[in-house]
């Protein structure tokens, strides 16, 4: 643990870390572009299948949502967009409740959450290929 991290009050350390992490993942988005061909690597699924995986554009989306164009990160990923709504919300309502010492109810049912979350993804990526919903394609 580093110098800096060990000064973080004990309850707010995990979230405070967490949340840079997240501030240094939309900066790299912020800095290279994953519009722009060969900033980021290609996805192995759609390199090898020719088939976008359910979280093909995901960075596109992400970093639509970073610059303020949601119709575009709709676009790119509308299940990226709900992901990262629902993850800064989780994150805000964790970081609150370390703020105020107080545990996160919720937090026990993450696992069955999680396992709702992985199943819609999978749910969208096979809906996506249909032709009738492939204006959700990347």
């Amino acid at each position: 643990m580093t110098v800096a991290a060990s000064r973080l009050p004990e309850p707010l350390r995990a979230p405070l870390l967490v949340g840079a992490g997240g501030l240094l993942t939309a900066a790299a988005l912020l800095a290279r572009d994953p519009h722009t061909a060969g900033s980021w690597p290609v996805c192995p699924i759609l390199a090898l299948t020719g088939v976008p995986c359910p979280a093909c554009g995901g960075l596109r989306a992400t970093h639509d949502l970073l610059t303020g164009h949601v119709v575009a990160a709709l676009s790119s990923n509308a299940y990226a967009v709900l992901t990262v709504l629902l993850a800064a919300g989780a994150y805000v309502a964790w970081l609150a409740a370390a703020a105020r010492g107080r545990p996160l109810t919720w937090l026990r049912r993450s696992s069955w959450v999680g396992g709702l979350w992985a199943v819609g993804l999978l749910a969208f990526g096979l809906l996506r290929l249909l032709p009738a919903l492939s204006v959700l394609r990347p």
